[in-house]
C-alpha cells in the first residue's frame, strides 16, 4: 500500500543501473531533452527513438506513446510501466549472458496524479544490422548469423524468456572476425515461464526465413535445447505458413 501511495504522489520515478550511476543527471534530464528535440530521431511511429550524446557517449532513448485514460490508471498505480519492463527485462537478459544493449534507466512521468510519459534509456548498439537486412542484401557468413540467432533464442528459451514481438526489427546482429554478436530489443514484452518444443518453434513464427534458413535454425536450436531436429523444423515451418502476407523471398 505505501508503494502505491508513494507512486501516486511522486511525479517523477526513475531508476539508474548500478554500474551507470554517473549518468543520474542525464537520465533525469530525458524528458527535457526530447521535449527540445534534442538528438537525432533513428524511428518515430507508435514510439519515438532518439540517438543522444553525453559527455562523448552515445545512448538511445525510447520515448513510449501515452496511454489511453484507462491505463494511465493502471500503470500509475498497479502495473509497471513499459519503460520500467523494458529496462527490468534487459537486466535478467544481460545477467542470463544474452546480448541487448547495455540497459542504462528509464523515468516515469506522471501529471495530475496519472501516469503520463515513460522512457527507456540504453547505450548505442554496436551492431549495424537487423535480421531484416538479411533479405535485403547477401552476407558471405549467412549461414553463421542464423546459427547465433538460433543459439541465442535456444538460451533465451532455456532461461525461460520468450520475446513476444519476436520480430525482424528486435533482432541486431554484427559479424565479427571471432563470432556473430546477436543483441535483442524492444524488450518491454517478453513471456516469462518453462517453453517447450512447440512453444519454442512458436516463438519464431514472426521471422521470415527460406527453407535452407529453417533447416539452420531447427537444427541449431533443436541441438542447444537438446530437441528433435526435424519435429523442430516442421513446427517451425507450421508455424510460420499462419503469418498472413508472408515473404521469404531474399533479396
Amino acid at each position: 500500500m505505501n508503494c502505491i501511495i508513494s507512486r501516486l504522489f511522486t511525479p517523477m520515478t526513475y531508476q539508474v543501473n548500478p554500474d551507470c550511476q554517473e549518468l543520474t543527471e542525464f537520465v533525469r534530464s530525458v524528458p527535457d531533452r526530447f521535449h527540445r528535440q534534442e538528438g537525432v530521431v533513428i524511428y518515430r511511429g507508435r514510439n519515438e527513438l532518439r540517438k543522444m550524446t553525453y559527455q562523448g557517449q552515445d545512448f538511445v532513448v525510447k520515448s513510449f506513446r501515452r496511454p489511453n485514460c484507462i491505463n494511465r490508471w493502471v500503470y500509475g498505480t498497479f502495473r509497471p510501466s513499459k519503460a520500467r519492463r523494458s529496462f527490468e527485462h534487459a537486466n535478467l537478459l544481460t545477467a542470463a549472458g544474452i546480448g541487448t544493449p547495455r540497459p542504462i534507466g528509464y523515468i516515469e512521468l506522471r501529471r495530475h496524479w496519472e501516469f503520463d510519459e515513460s522512457y527507456y534509456i540504453t547505450a548505442m548498439s554496436s551492431c549495424p544490422y537487423t535480421y531484416e537486412e538479411l533479405f535485403r542484401r547477401p552476407f558471405a557468413n549467412e549461414d553463421d548469423i542464423i546459427r547465433a540467432v538460433a543459439l541465442t533464442t535456444a538460451r533465451m528459451h532455456d532461461q525461460g524468456y520468450a520475446h513476444k514481438d519476436y520480430g525482424r526489427g528486435n533482432i541486431l546482429f554484427n559479424p565479427k572476425p571471432d563470432g556473430v554478436q546477436i543483441e535483442i530489443v524492444d524488450l518491454n514484452r517478453m513471456d516469462i515461464g518453462p517453453i517447450d518444443l512447440k512453444k519454442g518453434c512458436k516463438n519464431l513464427e514472426r521471422l521470415p526465413a527460406t527453407p535452407h534458413m529453417h533447416r539452420i535454425l531447427a537444427e541449431t536450436y533443436a541441438k542447444a535445447r537438446g530437441l528433435d531436429e526435424e519435429a523442430c523444423y516442421k513446427w517451425m515451418v507450421a508455424y510460420r505458413s499462419t503469418q498472413p502476407g508472408k515473404i521469404d523471398n531474399l533479396y
